[in-house]
């Protein structure tokens, strides 16, 4: 009787591998499919989520940390010229024409003084106050101040000062507020010892 050894044959070839496989793939024998759910495979990159393990709060904690610390105040570059009392203020026109010659624009210059004003200074308040500072309002070019009112006088990107006298208190307030006022260079021109004892510290 033939059919009998064919039917386990028959009945064998149903459960077992298809003739064409799915995907190429070959299975001599069959196997059970895992059911879907959380596998013990590594993690791979995903979309972020409330609970993404230890990287979440690392990388949350990196971009809470450059949110709250911004970027430093600038502080001015310092630089002494030394020179006598007299000799100051002579120092410091030098001083501005070196500025201007390697480019700075004058506009980018403030000049303080702490004992007799500079002579542009004096000349423009002979015409009056209002005068005199409009043309710092204006901004076009190298303003004189006395150090006194360096309060009123905007910030520029380089301030020179010349320590050509003036009552030791003065010239100590003049100083720190040269300071504030300069975004990228302080220029002082004086006595580096009289300099030195007045900010309580080397420049």
């Amino acid at each position: 009787m033939p059919l009998i050894p064919e039917e386990p044959q028959i009945h064998e070839s149903v459960p077992g591998p298809r003739v064409t496989p799915a995907a190429g793939r070959t299975a001599p024998t069959p196997r059970p499919v895992p059911a879907p759910g959380p596998r013990p495979a590594p993690k791979r990159p995903g979309p972020p989520g409330p609970q993404r393990g230890p990287a979440a709060p690392q990388a949350q904690r990196g971009q809470r940390d450059a949110a709250k610390s911004p970027a430093p105040a600038a502080v001015p570059q310092i630089q002494l010229i030394p020179a006598s009392v007299d000799g100051a203020l002579d120092a410091a026109e030098e001083a501005v024409d070196l500025l201007l010659d390697s480019g700075r624009a004058p506009q980018d210059v403030l000049v303080l003084t702490t004992g007799e004003q500079h002579p542009w200074a004096a000349h423009e308040l002979s015409f009056g106050e209002t005068s005199y500072w409009a043309q710092h309002d204006a901004g076009e070019d190298v303003f004189y101040a006395d150090a006194s009112v360096a309060e009123r006088a905007a910030s520029r990107p380089v301030v020179v000062v010349a320590v050509n006298g003036g009552a030791d208190d003065a010239a100590a307030r003049a100083l720190p507020m040269a300071m504030a006022k300069a975004a990228v260079l302080l220029i002082v021109c004086g006595d580096p010892q009289r300099i030195n004892s007045l900010i309580g510290a080397g420049v």
